[in-house]
């Protein structure tokens, strides 16, 4: 192997060591965390907190996230036209408009909880309001060093967040009692401390430069291009990810939802953010080589690569499926308090549903390092719709274990539909 080649792989295998320990500690802080709130929680008071929570995921998928995509794809573009100050400051416009449109959601939402009169629901969702908008500036602040290949910076915050949320949720508990909103205050508590962070290292990425090269305006045009079609179908997807847990709340109790919201954590989360680890690694890597996706000799370079990730991703969650068949009980009884453990069959459907899903991202994130985000808009819109429907379904036929087969078909056909699209392009 030559010089070159050699310095390449080296420096590829000290970035994915990053990484590796960055989604280690996530995932064992993640699992921690299901331990101790299932040891301080009832199972109504965790579907409480699950049901709270789809507030957060509403303002980040719609809305913060929904740019973070724009601000993640631009950055290799920016830096190979060395016009990082131009793209910095689009950067921080679209997060400024992005942060009105979330405040103007959470007023919305506060106005109707108590025009309607559900009060209790009140310190919850502004908990939630709050957390989600700490934690889209940490998300989107982390792609931007994640872009930027600042892999030990992005591993570090990861890491932080997961076991800060931890003793922050369990510190708030201590002061305010046990209950929902107490840990969603912890969690947002660990967002400002890990955003503070970021902004300190991200200042170094800020180069010295008097004025851009291009003016921020045209920057944010084309991010926001880009942009809006994720921000589109985030409301559907959103929707798709919320209605399992409120229509247990509709067609079952709290209880259910907490004893799902259980499932969700140890089954669908951990094999997403381990096939995630693969996105976190490729992405960057993905995009700089694409470029503005106007060259074939790369694309199809790209193409290549992000399908043997795909068919890996298939082939692990096989692999995690048969192994939750067999220690699904075992997994309870070691992450989980005893009064969620009767739901303990149905992880390895949560398995599958997660590594299935996982996939189909990777195709993804084939079609968004071509720059094809409208592409896309209709396979997330698509599926989302028969998400919704599935949900409501299986919830009203069959509770919890209704959700769980619901998730598995949706990921299934979210996976087809995509891998169809990307095989014909």
């Amino acid at each position: 192997m030559d010089r070159p080649n050699l310095l390449r792989y080296l420096r590829l295998a000290k970035e994915g060591s990053w990484i590796v320990l960055g989604q280690i500690a996530a995932v064992l802080g993640s699992l921690v965390l299901v331990r101790v709130l299932t040891e301080h929680l009832s199972p109504a008071e965790y579907g409480q907190l699950a049901l709270g929570l789809t507030v957060a995921g509403l303002v980040h998928q719609v809305v913060i996230g929904g740019v973070g995509n724009g601000i993640s794809r631009f950055y290799a573009i920016a830096a190979e036209q060395q016009d990082l100050c131009g793209y910095l400051r689009a950067s921080r416009q679209l997060m400024f408009y992005a942060t009105l449109a979330a405040l103007a959601i959470g007023m919305t939402l506060m106005a109707s909880l108590l025009l309607f009169g559900y009060t209790q629901w009140i310190a919850l969702a502004a908990a939630a309001l709050i957390f989600s908008v700490l934690s889209g500036y940490n998300g989107n602040i982390s792609t931007i060093q994640s872009a930027a290949r600042q892999r030990a910076v992005v591993a570090f915050h990861a890491g932080l967040d997961a076991w800060l949320k931890i003793l922050l949720a369990l510190g708030v508990m201590l002061w305010l009692g046990n209950s929902s909103t107490a840990v969603v205050i912890g969690y947002a508590l660990s967002s400002l401390l890990v955003t503070g962070s970021q902004l300190i290292f991200l200042r170094r990425l800020i180069p010295n430069q008097s004025r851009p090269n291009m003016e921020s305006l045209q920057w944010r045009q084309q991010m926001w291009a880009y942009s809006w079609p994720v921000s589109t179908w985030g409301i559907f997807t959103w929707l798709q990810q919320s209605t399992d847990r409120w229509a247990l709340e509709g067609f079952a109790t709290t209880q259910d939802v907490g004893l799902y919201a259980v499932l969700y954590q140890l089954g669908y989360a951990p094999i997403a953010i381990v096939t995630g680890l693969a996105a976190s690694f490729l992405g960057p890597i993905l995009y700089q080589r694409s470029g503005n996706a106007t060259d074939h000799a790369r694309n199809t370079n790209v193409h290549r690569l992000v399908w043997r990730i795909t068919f890996f991703c298939m082939a692990l969650t096989l692999i995690a499926f048969v192994l939750a068949l067999c220690l699904h009980g075992w997994i309870f009884r070691l992450l989980v308090a005893t009064d969620y453990r009767s739901a303990s069959y149905l992880l390895p459907w949560m398995v599958l549903a997660g590594g299935i899903f996982s996939a189909g991202q990777m195709l993804t994130l084939k079609m968004m390092s071509e720059l094809k985000s409208k592409a896309i808009m209709w396979v997330k819109i698509g599926t989302a719709i028969l998400g919704v429907l599935f949900n409501l379904y299986g919830a009203s036929v069959a509770g919890v274990a209704g959700v769980a087969m619901a998730a598995a078909a949706f990921s299934a056909i979210y996976f087809v539909w995509i891998f169809l699209l990307s095989f014909k392009a």
